[in-house]
C-alpha cells in the first residue's frame, strides 16, 4: 500500500495540501493496485463515449465487498463516501463493428474493412460514485454487472462497505429488480408492497389497472374505471345535488 502523503511546508511557513489533494492516480493505476490487494479479484475499465468522459471499473461480483473496502481503506485513495448509487438496464441490442479482412482484389490480396454485426445480450447493472471526503477527490465509479435481465437476478450489496448506500440500494431492488444480497434492509421503498414488476426497466409498460395502489387517482383511476362495472342506482342518492345560496338562507 502507498504511505501517508507527507505535507511540505512553502517558503512563507504555511503548510502545502497533500498531493493527493492535488491529484488522484489513474484508473490504470487503481485496477492494478486494486488486483494486487484483492487476490482473484478481475477488474475491466470501462470506456465512456459521451461528453462527461468518465470511465469507470467493473468489478467482479465474487470480489465487490473486498474490491470496495480496498478503495475505502486504502490511504492513497480513501474513497470513504458513496454520493450516489443507481440501477442501468440495458437491453439486448446489436452493436455494429467495422474490422479488417483481407480479400483477394483483382488478383492481389489486400486488407479492406468489412461491417459486421454482434448480439450483445441484456442485462442490468449497480453503479457507484465514490468520493474521498478525507483527501478532497473523486469521483471513482465503479459498477457490477448482472448475467441477465432474468426475475430475481442478483448481486452483492456494497451497503456493508458504504453505509450511505442502504436506501439507495433499496430503490435499484425497487425499481430495477436487483436482489442485493447481504443488504440489512432490502425491501420496496417507492413502489407499494404489493406491486408487481419493476417500472425503471425499459421494457415496462404501466398497467391500465392498479389493482393495489392504496389511494388511486387521477389518470390512474380513470384508466381503472374501465375494469369495472357502473355502480348502480339502488337509492336515487346519486340525483342529489347542494343546494346553491339562496336556499340556505
Amino acid at each position: 500500500m502507498a504511505a501517508e502523503p507527507q505535507i511540505l511546508s512553502s517558503s512563507d511557513g504555511a503548510a502545502d495540501p497533500p498531493a493527493s489533494l492535488l491529484a488522484m492516480e489513474s484508473l490504470e493505476e487503481i485496477k492494478a493496485r486494486a488486483e494486487a490487494a484483492v487476490p482473484g479479484a478481475k477488474i475491466d475499465i470501462v470506456p465512456n463515449p459521451g461528453p462527461a468522459n468518465q470511465p469507470s471499473l467493473l468489478i467482479d461480483n465474487g470480489h465487490a465487498a473486498a474490491i470496495a473496502r480496498f478503495l475505502r481503506d486504502d490511504p492513497a485513495l480513501r474513497l470513504d463516501f458513496c454520493s450516489n448509487a443507481t440501477g442501468v438496464d440495458w437491453l439486448e441490442r446489436t452493436a455494429k463493428k467495422t474490422v479488417k479482412v483481407k480479400k483477394m482484389i483483382d488478383g492481389v490480396e489486400k486488407d479492406v474493412d468489412e461491417a459486421t454485426e454482434e448480439k450483445i445480450p441484456g442485462y442490468l447493472e449497480a453503479v457507484y460514485h465514490l468520493y474521498s471526503i478525507a483527501l478532497k477527490h473523486g469521483p471513482v465509479i465503479i459498477r457490477m454487472r448482472t448475467a441477465d435481465r432474468a426475475e430475481g437476478t442478483r448481486l452483492p450489496s456494497l451497503t456493508p462497505v458504504y453505509r450511505s448506500a442502504e436506501f439507495q440500494e433499496r430503490e435499484i431492488f425497487d425499481l430495477y429488480g436487483i436482489r442485493l444480497d447481504g443488504h440489512p434492509d432490502l425491501r420496496r421503498i417507492l413502489m407499494w408492497d404489493e406491486f408487481k414488476d419493476y417500472p425503471m426497466r425499459k421494457d415496462y409498460r404501466e398497467p391500465d389497472d392498479y389493482e393495489f395502489e392504496p389511494t388511486p387517482h387521477d389518470e390512474v383511476l380513470e384508466k381503472a374505471r374501465k375494469h369495472y362495472s357502473p355502480r348502480p342506482q339502488l337509492d336515487g342518492a346519486e340525483n342529489i345535488t347542494p343546494r346553491n345560496e339562496a336556499e340556505t338562507r
